[in-house]
């Protein structure tokens, strides 16, 4: 219902004059309605007149599928608002469709739910009815995920022209699909001079897929069309969902100010022509993967970015000029053609690609393309730069590298003992004046993260970690055990006093929580159910000093200690096993310790300083995503200084397949282990102590291995990088790695292991 007093009735006094000497004045009157229900709200759209607005009243609203349609004008928007901004919540299945002239939006949050249709906030209405020279700001989307991990959606579809979205803070999304997407699938949607500005793209976590890009502007299929967009001054904040941080598959975009703080990935130029990147930052803070500007296809300007601390390499590099493919078609690798990569600076970056991809079909390399005035320094590597096919059509000027740096290139580079001094915008510049023309300019302004987003909205850390809360001591029986984990807060310690727990639940677990031993190897937890602990959205599990002990378990096949939801699960969790010791897994047969479920995802599997012993199942169970789409189930496994013995199924089972190249993991490193008289059970189908098919990082160094199964080690994707040095393996097997998909190019290294026959 609208009250009649929330009209309002605002008088806008308007005094236009006019020539001559005559002057009149008129009165153009606009309305402010405030409404508090869906009803209310269908009720005045449909009279709204330039400089009117509705004003959703304080509150939750559920379920509230949003058409905002109207002609304002550019001195009169029609705009739609919170009471209070930040105090109107959509959630449920609401969403935002906006169609007309002249609408602005502002102050709503969706969270606690997801949108019924493939868009939060879509610029149009249906196919026809597109907004124009419209605005959306100071607007809140966190965590509106579809419960669906590998169900697609966007949380933004801009269409139209002229618009502009602004000011907004987007985090958390954690299924399948584009944050945001500027659409060119329409001509009325092209050259459409959108301004995507001043946002705070918050971290968006590994989804594990192809499917996680931030922001895409076009698509291949368009991608020869131009689009006129302007990104500028963003703040990405650990955006880590796939190698593509930014997918840019149009012409004539522009990419300027942004920020990008320890997000996995780049900015990539994947399609279009003529796009400028300029005055970007890019920290990476040595965080795993993190990367710069990947460059593809014609006209290209990469200009005065700033590139400081990032590890990536391959396609996440810090700059990757891409080799293409001849007569490309429009959906694979065009040739770089013509670009200008300029007075950029790169601070212990520690990959710069050159020709990168290259291989039979991407044989195309770049051209006629000038690289100048680059300043290129690493406080730890002398070579950073990498040439995977031949750059000579292409000219190289007044580049400068750190002393000792090797040139790759000869021509072009010149290497010089400079010293860096970090100015007050942040960044990091030589000190000797004459190489003041060389990289970065020294009014380079780095956006923010404060000045992003809205000023009304937390822009908090959604990862919390283990042993982050307050610290609960428990007393050695079953009861306190349980008061005491449902006490707990996401963040806790359960301090375990020296005793014996019987473990007599099923816990569904959905916060971190962390079981601590007050003293090392004196608490013990005693199994009774077929599983113990089943880790659900928003979960976390770490143990350390314990023992765990299947003795007591029920006699039947396929107990599992830890498991984690048999439905498809949205949030990442994590899992770690420290200086315990499992024992007695024996009851029946194929008794595991972790075992996961399709579609469920961790960030990192840790166990170190842990004895295993008589388990008649697998230590770890990595293997549900089968379809071959490049789906996996862990990003890191991480197995170091464990003892593990006379286990019948395998160490760890990681499996994934197919060839798609949007991914980094997974890793696993196998370092400092004992493994005796593991994988010879004959329930164990694939015969082998450790399996890993398709991991795109394997370090497996400096383990004993005796009286086990095989290694079993796939490579399914190009350029994985493996590693198997300073091992022994007795009575064992010689270990290789298969090259399943790219035979042509193996790039593993095994040396300095130690076979012994006893």
């Amino acid at each position: 219902m609208v009250n009649k007093k929330s009209f309002m009735k605002t008088k806008m006094t308007v005094l236009l004059s006019l020539s001559l000497g005559l002057a009149s004045s008129f009165t153009a009157q606009a309305e402010s309605f405030l409404v508090d229900s869906q009803a209310s709200y269908k009720n005045v759209l449909s009279s709204l007149q330039p400089g009117d607005e509705i004003v959703l009243k304080n509150g939750v609203y559920k379920d509230f599928e949003i058409t905002f349609t109207g002609k304002g004008t550019e001195k009169q928007p029609i705009r739609l608002t919170a009471q209070t901004k930040g105090q109107v919540i959509l959630s449920g299945q609401s969403n935002l469709k906006m169609a007309g002239e002249y609408l602005e939006v502002s102050g709503l949050v969706f969270k606690d739910g997801y949108s019924p249709s493939g868009e939060v906030i879509s610029f149009r209405r249906n196919k026809d009815d597109l907004a124009n020279h419209s605005r959306v700001t100071e607007v809140v989307i966190d965590k509106y995920n579809i419960p669906f991990k590998f169900e697609s959606d966007y949380w933004v579809g801009m269409y139209g022209k002229y618009n502009r979205f602004d000011h907004n803070h987007l985090e958390g999304k954690s299924n399948k699909g584009v944050t945001m997407a500027v659409r060119l699938n329409t001509e009325a949607s092209r050259e459409n001079h959108h301004r995507i500005d001043h946002n705070y793209f918050g971290p968006r976590p590994i989804l594990g897929s192809n499917g996680g890009e931030t922001l895409r502007i076009g698509t291949s299929h368009y991608s020869l069309s131009d689009s006129f967009t302007i990104v500028e001054n963003n703040y990405f904040d650990r955006c880590d969902g796939e190698v593509e941080i930014i997918s840019n598959k149009s012409g004539k975009n522009q990419f300027k100010n942004n920020t990008f703080f320890e997000s996995r990935g780049t900015l990539t130029l994947r399609h279009g022509n003529g796009n400028i990147v300029e005055n970007n930052v890019f920290f990476g803070n040595g965080v795993d993967h993190t990367g710069g500007i990947r460059v593809i296809n014609a006209d290209q300007v990469i200009r005065n970015n700033y590139l400081e601390g990032l590890t990536g390499y391959r396609f996440g590099s810090g700059l990757t000029i891409m080799n293409g493919v001849p007569n490309s078609s429009i959906n694979r690798y065009h040739q770089v053609d013509n670009a200008l990569i300029e007075n950029n600076t790169l601070v212990n970056v520690d990959n710069v690609h050159f020709a990168a991809g290259s291989d039979k079909e991407r044989s195309a390399t770049p051209v006629n393309s000038t690289i100048a005035n680059n300043l290129i320094s690493h406080s730890k590597l002398d070579n950073t730069i990498t040439l995977f096919d031949d750059v000579s059509d292409n000219e190289f000027k007044g580049n400068v590298l750190s002393k000792d740096h090797k040139k790759v290139i000869k021509t072009g580079f010149s290497d010089k003992s400079f010293k860096l001094e970090r100015a007050n915008n942040g960044l990091l510049y030589p000190s000797d004046k004459a190489l003041a023309d060389k990289g970065v300019s020294k009014d380079l302004v780095v956006t923010q993260k404060q000045d992003v987003g809205t000023t009304w909205y937390p822009k908090a850390d959604p990862v919390v970690a283990f042993n982050s809360g307050k610290v609960i001591a428990v007393n050695a029986n079953s009861d306190d055990f349980y008061q005491a984990l449902n006490q707990a807060h996401t963040g806790d310690t359960l301090l375990l006093a020296d005793g014996v727990y019987d473990l007599q639940k099923i816990t569904a677990l959905d916060k971190v929580v962390s079981f601590k031993a007050k003293n090392q190897g004196k608490a013990q937890l005693d199994i009774y159910r077929s599983t113990s602990f089943e880790i659900r959205d928003n979960g976390g599990l770490q143990f350390d000093g314990v023992i765990i002990s299947g003795k007591n378990a029920p006699d039947s096949t396929g107990n599992v200690f830890v498991r984690t939801s048999r439905l498809p699960m949205l949030v990442n969790y994590r899992f770690e096993l420290l200086n315990s010791q499992v024992k007695d897994f024996d009851i029946n047969h194929s008794f595991h310790f972790l075992d996961v479920a399709m579609h469920s995802f961790a960030d990192h599997i840790k166990i170190e300083n842990t004895e295993f012993d008589n388990i008649t199942g697998d230590v770890l169970k990595l293997n549900k995503e089968v379809e071959d789409l490049g789906i996996y189930n862990a990003e890191y496994v991480y197995l170091t200084n464990n003892k593990f013995t006379n286990i019948k199924g395998a160490v760890v089972k990681l499996y994934r397949g197919g060839t798609d190249e949007s991914t980094f993991g997974p890793h696993i490193y196998v370092e400092g282990n004992t493994i005796e008289n593991v994988g010879l059970g004959k329930r164990n189908k694939e015969k082998t102590a450790l399996l890993v098919h398709g991991a795109q990082v394997i370090d497996i160094q400096n383990n004993t291995m005796k009286n086990a199964a095989k290694v079993i080690l796939n490579h399914t994707v190009g350029e994985a990088k493996t590693m198997v040095s300073d091992n022994t393996f007795i009575n064992m097997d010689k270990v290789f790695i298969t090259e399943i998909n790219f035979p042509e190019k193996p790039t593993g290294i095994i040396e300095n292991n130690h076979y012994k026959q006893m």
